[in-house]
């Protein structure tokens, strides 16, 4: 498995989250998964709205192009990012 994989529609992530963190950043690669750190607490979908936003600020893309599709309960999470090419999320998030 990879942390990104290209779909139809865009591009899946595969992301582990940190919440409750000092501040919200790209935090690199942890096994085969994109690291993301955000303040805000797991309850309420808070953490994922976090993650939504950080990602879609990123990638310079709107923020409703962003969503936790699997693992709305889990540190472990699939986001997709609708409209945008696997080159693209490469060359923005930094990953080879």
């Amino acid at each position: 498995m990879t942390m990104l994989e290209q779909t139809p529609d865009g591009v899946k992530l595969f992301i582990k989250v940190i919440p409750n963190a000092s501040q919200d950043i790209m935090a690199g690669v942890v096994g085969d998964r994109l690291k993301i750190k955000v303040q805000a607490p797991p309850e309420s979908g808070k953490a994922n709205k976090a993650v939504c936003v950080l990602l879609a600020n990123t990638l310079g893309m709107k923020k409703n192009a962003v969503s936790v599709i699997s693992g709305n309960t889990n540190s472990k999470k699939i986001v997709a990012v609708l409209g945008v090419s696997l080159d693209t999320v490469r060359s923005k998030l930094s990953l080879q």
